[in-house]
């Protein structure tokens, strides 16, 4: 295994050959230890503690981290490039970095310098795990219309309410949470504030597990807060009503994640159903010679290049410090859809294999809904893109 340490400090020119480094050790990492036992733990619903502890190891909590924090320093399209061959494997193993590393950036971008430097060496190495405290029961995608608030008292902010679909709500040391501390605000965004929020304080709540479709072995929880007192210190930025702002940013990282999870899920049953029609034999020949599966394989592929063209489209733009929130919504919205046509399509050809646990396809067909729901639904990245188009054609 690459040493990613070794790497972080690496000279630009040398950044091709990082990244090729990189990408080698996470697929050698995906074919010896995730895939032998993807399944064994998605279908237990079990946290993959061993998985998620070689992730550390090899440097993934860090991976967007600036190297002067410890971090390894990636670009963004390393990074889509990474979480695609992680879900090649297992999408919910990118689940476990996705809202960690939106907060870390968040950090990098609106944190002060000292909250920089309490966390991001933390996050980096792992010790502090990060998750969103954002969606709340009644407020999804309308994410300004959160009820939870957070009520200065002297050197703390007192926070009650709850939050609802919180993936790595138990795991997590810390949570980026999204609070109202002026719920009088109009517009209600002006009134919203971001706090890094340790949850080893009294008065939080981790409650149920929720029992999801897909996306499994991960932890999605409510979790409640009574009375829960934050560090005036954590209010990120150190002023209040700039926390939707903030969080907005850190979604435009979490879009390019989920569109490079559905390239890899979309892959992964791709190459599962190439593989299968040429071995599997009807009529005298093998099924990728008839016709009607041609035209599968042919959609399938053309439509997982273009999702990850956008994808790449979009994290390049990030790193290049460019408004990327119309190109992030649309690699999220063609590549969701797509890794559910594309995930349908392997369990077609597959036939009554594809419908059984024996086979991933199933798992893939299962996950693939996630990346059409999370980060905001496709409904409203349509919405968003078509806003987008009329100010950019704007008359």
């Amino acid at each position: 295994m690459v040493n990613f340490d070794d790497m972080a400090g690496a000279a630009v020119e040398d950044r091709h050959a990082v990244t090729a480094q990189v990408l080698d050790t996470v697929r050698r990492f995906v074919a010896r230890e995730v895939i032998p036992v993807a399944s064994k733990y998605e279908h237990a619903d079990e946290y993959p503690q061993p998985l998620v502890d070689r992730m550390r190891e090899l440097g993934l909590f860090g991976a967007t981290i600036p190297a002067e924090y410890g971090g390894l320093g990636l670009d963004y399209t390393t990074y889509a490039m990474i979480v695609e061959e992680l879900c090649r494997g297992w999408m919910s193993l990118s689940g476990v970095l996705n809202t960690h590393l939106m907060f870390a950036y968040v950090l990098q971008m609106h944190g002060t310098a000292e909250q920089k430097a309490r966390y991001l060496p933390a996050l980096a190495r792992g010790e502090h795990r990060a998750a969103l405290c954002l969606t709340e029961p009644h407020a999804g995608s309308d994410a300004q219309r959160i009820r939870t608030t957070a009520v200065r008292r002297g050197d703390h902010y007192v926070v009650n309410g709850s939050k609802m679909f919180i993936t790595n709500a138990r795991t997590a040391t810390i949570y980026s949470l999204v609070a109202k501390t002026d719920p009088s605000a109009d517009p209600p965004y002006k009134g919203i504030s971001l706090f890094a929020a340790e949850k080893d304080a009294p008065g939080v709540t981790v409650g149920r597990q929720l029992d999801k479709l897909g996306y499994k072995g991960i932890e999605t929880c409510e979790v409640s807060f009574e009375d829960f007192r934050v560090p005036a210190a954590n209010l990120i930025g150190g002023a209040e009503g700039r926390g939707f702002t903030q969080v907005m940013s850190g979604l435009e990282v979490g879009r390019i994640n989920i569109a490079a999870r559905a390239v890899g899920v979309a892959q992964a049953a791709f190459e599962d159903a190439i593989r299968y029609a040429q071995e599997r034999r009807t009529f005298g020949k093998p099924i990728c010679e008839h016709q009607a599966i041609q035209l599968k394989l042919a959609d399938m592929a053309t439509k997982i290049e273009a999702a990850r063209l956008l994808t790449r489209q979009a994290a390049g733009m990030k790193d290049r410090g460019e408004r990327v929130d119309l190109q992030a919504g649309m690699a999220k919205l063609f590549a969701s859809e797509t890794c559910q046509e594309v995930s349908l399509e392997a369990m077609r050809i597959l036939g009554g294999y594809g419908y059984v646990k024996e086979f991933a396809v199933e798992r893939y067909y299962r996950d693939a809904p996630l990346m059409i729901i999370g980060e905001g639904t496709n409904e409203i990245q349509r919405l968003v893109i078509a806003r987008s188009l009329v100010q950019r054609y704007k008359i």
